[in-house]
């Protein structure tokens, strides 16, 4: 009985706690929805503009960026609203989309080491959602010109920098929504990494770096070669 008592009570606090960090992530894309998407809808009406006097690269180049943040809305609201589901998986060259995720970080000086060449079943959007957060963090607190290394694992691939790493009594908090030691950041991109990492019942995990900074590990992905 008193086991039975305990367990219960195991699975209340649990489910509260997944309650309220679902109520913020709601509440964070419910800010991005309002107040992002009519500044955003301004920056593509200003672009369009742009394009009728001007021909550049440049232009094409921020016109890519729009697209990413219209679809990143999309994917936080999903998110946020359908919890751990999923779209259709599919065979996802992770060479490829890991080449295509760097593109979208805003770093000029940064290096990307990508060794995977492995194909896996994912969602595709996210994903590129994981990999994207994963890189962010990575600038975020090691700096623009910091290395970033994505390998094959076991079952899996790994996200790894030589920044200053994650201490040992932080690991478990990294991954709750609103949790940040950045002043600028937001505290949902790791949370939004374990989510969908579990939305395709995977496992993630944060190491040391082989440089000393952080490694993250996910496993338990299904390879289209095995």
């Amino acid at each position: 009985m008193s086991q039975l008592v305990s367990y219960e009570l195991e699975h209340r606090q649990a489910t509260s706690e997944l309650e309220r960090q679902n109520e913020q992530l709601e509440e964070f894309a419910s800010v991005v929805s309002h107040d992002l998407l009519n500044p955003l809808q301004v920056a593509e009406g200003r672009l369009e503009l742009a394009r009728e006097e001007h021909d550049s690269e440049h232009l094409d180049a921020v016109a890519r960026a729009h697209e990413r943040i219209d679809a990143l809305i999309d994917d936080l609201l999903t998110l946020a609203r359908e919890g751990k589901q999923v779209n259709e998986l599919e065979p996802v060259d992770m060479g490829i989309l890991t080449e295509n995720c760097w593109q979208n970080v805003a770093t000029t000086d940064g290096t990307l080491m990508a060794d995977v060449e492995r194909t896996f079943q994912a969602d595709r959007s996210r994903l590129q959602q994981l990999l994207e957060n994963l890189m962010h963090n990575a600038v975020e607190h090691g700096g623009g010109d910091v290395t970033i290394t994505v390998g094959e694992l076991d079952g899996g691939f790994y996200v790894e920098d030589d920044g200053p790493g994650i201490p040992d009594d932080k690991r478990d908090d990294i991954f709750e929504a609103g949790y940040s030691t950045a002043e600028d950041g937001t505290g949902f991109g790791l949370s939004i990494v374990k989510q969908v990492a579990e939305a395709h019942d995977w496992h993630v995990r944060v190491t040391d770096g082989s440089d000393g900074g952080a490694r993250f590990e996910i496993t338990g992905v299904e390879s289209t070669a095995e």
